[in-house]
């Protein structure tokens, strides 16, 4: 779990990545000011299943778009992208376009998104 850029909002990350944790996950949040290439490399070193960023500055497209390029490159297509902030519903199918996965808004229901990355996960087992 990451936040890109210059986005200094960490609290909602944070709430999440401490959920995740109490629902048996492994949780590596990375902090305030990452670049792509940063996210990217650590997901690799930690052979991590999913990335997940918070984006409120608005720059979501940007973010989304330059770690899922680095990923394809990469060649991690059993690593789920996924994320949320304040990200508008009109850019919402484009980046699902790209291969981004569910994307969570303000107010979402934090089970909701164990459930999908649990779901997501398990799919991705079941079809090796």
């Amino acid at each position: 779990m990451a936040k890109p850029g210059l986005d200094g909002h960490d609290r909602g990350i944070k709430i999440l990545a401490r959920s995740f944790k109490e629902n048996g996950m492994e949780v590596i949040y990375l902090g305030l000011r990452q670049t792509a290439e940063m996210i990217v490399n650590a997901a690799i070193q930690e052979d991590a299943d999913v990335i997940a960023i918070s984006v409120l500055s608005g720059a979501h497209m940007t973010y989304f778009k330059e770690i899922k390029s680095l990923m394809n490159d990469k060649k991690m297509d059993g690593v789920l992208l996924t994320g949320g902030g304040i990200i508008p519903d009109s850019d919402i199918g484009e980046l699902e376009k790209l291969g981004i996965g569910k994307l969570f808004g303000p107010g979402s229901d934090i089970k909701e998104s164990i459930k999908y990355i649990e779901n997501w996960i398990d799919k991705r087992d079941n079809e090796k």
